[in-house]
């Protein structure tokens, strides 16, 4: 061993860890594309943000009772970003398809929201999506793009057909979303129904919703919290879920089927660093729950 590889190490590594890609049962892939950004851009920044906020949060769950220095975790680094967005997305289902093929999770930093539609397209499994979100996204078109933040789900929805959508944490739509969406048997809870109904009764019906399916795929959207817990994101909009009900749900939903996570939308440079801290909170939590799950 150089004296390089025992005094140094890459910066900001996920919680500093630094298993061998062999050895990891979850590897994190920041994607750091902002290209179709509409309104306040720079989630390009966030991967980065979120591994330094993980360096200086305690890793403990009280909710699943694990710590996360206990989850076999690399990082692989980002995603080398091409000015197509088409081939950043081809990218990214590559990466994704190796990394599951290698019987590993890929938990991945965005990045725009966008960054789903290319990781789901590297799945082969029967697999649903369960996404946490502000918005639907389900325009056919927006800004004269087909693919951008705006309308991911829906191309998702249509090269996916027979797979399960549920949206949770919804509250900003337009009329043709919700149309599609009622057209397409897309199941959409609003943050309004989840604080009247309860994490308990939504979690247990989304749960039921995709017990079918051979695998999982959770993306949050840091949008879906409001804003006073979240002010650093792309498209902020009020009346959204509390960090504690996200969670809550999170650890209900996460079950052992869950076999990837992204979080996304977070623009560093409109806060003080507080959004970045409550994604790297999201993803110790749910790689918490994910290890609490392989003892089950």
């Amino acid at each position: 061993m150089s004296l390089l590889d025992l005094y140094t190490s890459r910066s900001f590594t996920f919680c500093g860890f630094e298993m061998d890609f062999n050895e990891a049962d979850y590897v994190i892939l920041g994607v750091p594309f902002d290209w179709t950004s509409t309104y306040r851009s720079g989630s390009r920044f966030a991967p980065l943000a979120i591994r330094e906020a993980s360096l200086n949060i305690e890793t403990y769950s009280f909710r699943s009772k694990r710590d996360l220095d206990e989850a076999k975790i690399h990082d692989a680094g980002d995603l080398h970003i091409s000015g197509d967005v088409l081939e950043t997305l081809n990218r990214l289902e590559l990466a994704t398809r190796e990394v599951l093929g290698a019987g590993k999770k890929p938990i991945l930093l965005g990045g725009e929201h966008t960054i789903t539609f290319g990781a789901i397209k590297g799945f082969d499994r029967d697999t649903a999506v369960i996404s946490f979100d502000a918005h639907l996204d389900l325009r056919d078109e927006y800004m004269d793009r087909r693919i951008c933040h705006a309308t991911f789900m829906r191309r998702i929805s249509e090269e996916q057909n027979s797979k399960t959508l549920i949206e949770v944490g919804t509250r900003a739509v337009c009329r043709e979303e919700l149309q599609y969406a009622n057209s397409s048997g897309i199941r959409f809870y609003t943050s309004h129904e989840i604080l009247k109904r309860g994490v308990k009764l939504v979690s247990e019906e989304i749960t039921d919703q995709v017990k079918s399916h051979e695998a999982v795929y959770v993306s949050v959207d840091m949008d879906v919290l409001d804003p006073a817990f979240a002010p650093g994101v792309q498209n902020p909009e009020p009346d959204g879920l509390s960090t504690r009900i996200l969670l809550d749900l999170l650890y209900e939903v996460c079950s052992s089927r869950v076999a990837a996570l992204d979080v996304s939308e977070i623009a560093p440079h409109y806060d003080t660093g507080l959004t970045a801290v409550q994604a790297a909170k999201i993803i110790s939590e749910a790689v918490c729950r994910m290890e609490e799950m392989k003892q089950q």
